[in-house]
């Protein structure tokens, strides 16, 4: 499903803050509140918009260090086989198949260097991994939360 130019206006507002009422959200893009609301309803059932969150600091929860570890799993493992490997480890922010080498990268948050030593180790570790590679977050740069292109 693509989206009309209008229906992304109305998902990039919802992404930059989705606590913004459908009065103010359709002074922004031209419609009343009640088309606002109508689109957005169909739009979620359509799938293209999944849900409504809210966005943490990593920090404010205690998780000071970030980083990204690359995964070279063993032959014959499937895209699945990660996914279910890694979804018990709650520090797991993200992890995506990717080109490359590597057959995953796994977006890590920890609490210290220790702890993502620890949450390494134990990733390392699983059957499907033949071998890791990681990096640290000195800082991050730029980062972009579900809104796609600008609107």
């Amino acid at each position: 499903m693509r989206l009309n130019q209008l229906d992304e206006r109305i998902v990039h507002a919802l992404a930059e803050d989705a606590r913004r009422s459908y009065a103010d959200i359709g002074a922004e893009v031209g419609l009343s509140a009640p088309a606002v609301k109508r689109r957005v309803d169909r739009l979620r059932e359509q799938g293209a918009i999944t849900g409504f969150t809210v966005r943490v600091d990593p920090s404010a929860l205690g998780w000071e260090t970030e980083g990204f570890i690359e995964m070279y799993c063993r032959s014959n493992t499937s895209p699945e086989d990660i996914r279910r490997g890694l979804e018990r480890y709650p520090e797991v922010a993200s992890a995506s198949t990717v080109t490359g080498d590597a057959d995953a990268i796994v977006q890590v948050f920890a609490s210290d260097m220790r702890h993502f030593e620890r949450v390494l180790e134990r990733i390392a570790g699983e059957p499907f991994v033949e071998r890791t590679r990681s990096v640290l977050v000195l800082s991050p740069l730029l980062r972009r939360y579900g809104s796609g292109s600008p609107a």
